[in-house]
């Protein structure tokens, strides 16, 4: 007995039917999205990375947010920004996203303060998953904090307050602090800084070049770096946009294009530049202090 065409439709076109629009709809995906948060943040502080997740999530429907938490609780989150090995972090991470199928297919990363720098590490070192874009935002490149903040004054505020507290900075040694000692760079000890440096000095190809560095990070389509032009927590604030101090002195500054790691282009970002790959982007704030319709209007094109 000839099958109807209903029958046919169920059990022969149906089905193919069906994976093809299966296989549409995943052509459309839009690009998951991992955040790192900065020192003495967390994963899910709702005043900071839970409200950039939510505004995220909000914005750019159907959009996957993974707000990287580094340990087994928010304590030990928190904690380990500060005493916790920079390259250990970064395995951590490159093994909880290789093990994510979410993220199979690739991903943007946005990091805040040191989580910018953290996840350049990871861009470079773990190419798979891929990272498509990488947004850095207040994120030393090349330099350590000297005057480090508290708790709440390493957290973004998007809600268009100046600052979500009222505490002032505190000065405090890069050496007491594990983690930001791990990117202190001593501009009147550049020997000392590259024989000894934990982590800064590897990703920064100060101690020869690594050409599946360069490579993964050349792979990306984007690097943007935002730079808080009001910035009292980074210093100095141009290693936001991968500036430095000019060697031998701690006053003058250089900026990227002027450094020997763009003319020597250790890194590949000379040909990012020239590929139009690095973008510039500056906010009239203090450190992680911006508003959401900046954030909307500067960075969310990156992720939809």
């Amino acid at each position: 007995m000839a099958s109807s065409p209903l029958l046919q439709l169920f059990f022969g076109v149906g089905p193919l039917l069906l994976a093809i629009l299966d296989s549409a709809r995943g052509s459309n995906t839009t690009t998951p999205l991992v955040i790192w948060h900065g020192m003495g943040d967390s994963c899910c502080n709702p005043l900071s990375m839970g409200a950039i997740k939510k505004m995220v999530e909000e914005e750019v429907p159907g959009v996957y947010v993974l707000s990287l938490k580094i340990g087994e609780t928010i304590i030990q989150d928190t904690e380990n920004s500060f005493f916790m090995n920079v390259n250990a972090q970064v395995a951590f991470v490159c093994d909880q996203l290789a093990k994510d199928p979410k993220l199979k297919g690739g991903y943007n990363a946005m990091g805040f303060s040191q989580g910018g720098q953290f996840l350049r590490a990871v861009a470079q070192r773990c190419p798979s998953p891929p990272m498509k874009i990488l947004i850095s935002i207040g994120g030393s490149t090349k330099e350590c904090m000297v005057s480090l903040a508290v708790q709440e004054r390493a957290r973004p505020s998007v809600t268009g307050s100046a600052s979500i507290s009222t505490l002032r900075p505190t000065p405090i040694s890069c050496r007491i602090i594990l983690v930001q000692a791990q990117y202190w760079h001593d501009p009147l000890n550049e020997e000392l800084y590259r024989t000894h440096s934990l982590f800064l000095a590897d990703i920064n190809q100060e101690r020869g070049v690594n050409a599946s560095y360069k490579k993964n990070l050349q792979s990306l389509n984007k690097f943007v770096m935002v730079k808080f032009l009001q910035d009292h927590i980074v210093d100095p604030v141009d290693t936001e946009w991968f500036g430095f101090l000019k060697p031998g002195q701690a006053k003058e500054t250089e900026t990227l294009q002027e450094s020997a790691l763009y003319t020597e282009d250790r890194l590949g970002l000379a040909e990012m530049d020239k590929a139009g790959k690095l973008v510039f982007l500056a906010s009239d704030g203090d450190h992680l202090q911006f508003t959401k319709e900046w954030f909307n209007a500067k960075l969310l094109p990156y992720l939809r």
